[in-house]
């Protein structure tokens, strides 16, 4: 039986031409075509500031764009969150997104947005063995917020495009697959009774 989930699509590259963004949006049109809710943010569009944890006014969460990401994140069944790859680590637009909206002011007590998430990672690379570039930020999601990390991810190089936004037979394969599987993987664990908060 088919059960409607609600999924945020998160692009944190910078440059214009970004191949993970190009992942993102592909990703956002199949959950879309699928009959399933989106919410696909961007922060070459939808920018933020860097995390200065500074509460009031001119203080991070202030930033208008705060509550679009956390709510987004929150409120999600599902993160699918594409990342670019530099110097053997992800982009650092990815970590300052976790820093701010996975903290909490003052009136969210211990809960930040990401606490038991389904993520999903959609990953762009120079090089084919950067493969793995993205475990150790996928392994601090897991033990800061008890993410649930999806083992099937993308990882697609300049090789696996036929054009801009064109992926090739492969890389189409490939994120088809990986999408699905977010999907199935955010229906099984949807209607958790239990909620994490900060703890060691």
């Amino acid at each position: 039986m088919f059960q409607k989930m609600k999924f945020a699509v998160i692009s944190t590259s910078l440059d214009p031409e970004s191949r993970s963004a190009w992942l993102c949006a592909l990703a956002a049109e199949q959950l879309r075509l699928a009959g399933h809710t989106v919410t696909h943010l961007d922060l070459r569009r939808e920018t933020l500031p860097p995390f200065d944890n500074v509460l009031g006014a001119g203080g991070c969460y202030a930033h208008p764009h705060f509550e679009l990401y956390h709510r987004a994140i929150a409120e999600a069944d599902g993160v699918l969150l594409g990342v670019p790859v530099y110097n053997w680590g992800i982009g650092s637009g990815a970590k300052a997104l976790v820093e701010l909206t996975g903290s909490s002011d003052e009136g969210r007590g211990l809960h930040g947005a990401w606490f038991d998430q389904p993520v999903t990672f959609l990953v762009s690379g120079g090089l084919d063995h950067g493969y793995l570039s993205h475990g150790s930020f996928a392994l601090g999601l897991m033990f800061d917020f008890k993410c649930v990390v999806n083992p099937h991810f993308v990882y697609a190089t300049s090789a696996h495009w036929d054009a801009p936004q064109t992926p090739n037979a492969w890389l189409q394969g490939r994120l088809s697959r990986t999408v699905d599987r977010a999907v199935d993987l955010s229906q099984r664990l949807a209607g958790r009774a239990y909620r994490s908060i900060w703890e060691l």
